[in-house]
């Protein structure tokens, strides 16, 4: 997937956000299939049509529509779903439209757009990659050992690491100069990419489910790929409106 998503942030545009949205209808299957199996064609029906007309407004840049739309697929969402579940349902149709919406909106201002998500993505790979082989490496504590057995702090210490020299190298690509604050910044989103990471992993946990679907033979669904780039995308995406305002949203992320 890495080669197709690197592919069309190049070209951007429409293109880009029907990508994402896409790619935000079947993390909703899968979500909803975790949680509320039973009932998963009437939260499908109920959240994917938020998620779809959500798309088309990012499509044609009306960002503030789709955002609102997103909240009514929430709330659409949880009113189909079981009593004890519609939490989960709610916030599952806010996670789906976070991937469908968050990129499109970091990718969206010429010129820097472009490298804010190829530094996201660097981030968010490298830190999975580094971790998986400094983990299996060196070995030692483990991180979470009742959600992820498997992951250790030397592998979340390496994919650290491993996401600063991922980001440098896009920003010196990119000729950007302030090297320390996008140090920063690729500190703080492989830390939450992580947390994304291991919230999946819990959330499997509670579900009694070993991957989130079946999409991808031998490596799961979307949510089991994207688990760490949600949440990443999202803080990105919120630090670039805090800075730059709704115009300038990679401008925010990246000049320091």
């Amino acid at each position: 997937m890495a080669p197709l998503a690197v592919a069309i942030a190049w070209y951007g545009n429409w293109p880009f956000a029907l990508f994402w949205g896409v790619i935000s209808l079947g993390v909703w299957w899968e979500w909803s299939g975790l949680v509320a199996p039973d009932e998963r064609r009437a939260l499908i029906g109920a959240g994917g049509l938020a998620l779809v007309l959500s798309a088309v407004f990012a499509i044609i840049e009306l960002y503030d529509r789709a955002a609102l739309l997103i909240a009514m697929g929430a709330f659409a969402a949880a009113a189909f779903a079981p009593r004890n579940r519609r939490d989960w349902a709610a916030g599952g149709v806010i996670y789906a439209g976070i991937i469908g919406l968050a990129p499109v909106l970091l990718r969206a201002e010429a010129g820097l757009g472009l490298v804010a998500i190829l530094l996201v993505f660097a981030v968010v790979w490298s830190t999975d990659v580094v971790a998986y082989f400094v983990g299996r490496a060196v070995g030692g504590p483990k991180l979470w050992p009742r959600v992820s057995p498997k992951k250790t702090w030397s592998g979340a210490l390496g994919g650290i690491a491993g996401a600063i020299a991922a980001a440098l190298s896009v920003a010196h690509l990119a000729g950007l100069a302030n090297w320390r604050w996008i140090a920063a910044v690729a500190l703080i989103l492989s830390v939450v990419s992580q947390l994304g990471d291991l919230f999946e992993s819990a959330m499997k946990r509670r579900f009694d489910a070993k991957d989130s679907g079946a999409l991808i033979p031998g490596h799961g669904g979307l949510m089991d790929r994207l688990d760490g780039f949600v949440v990443a995308v999202l803080l990105a995406t919120v630090i670039g409106l805090v800075r730059g305002g709704g115009d300038r949203i990679a401008s925010g992320l990246l000049v320091w």
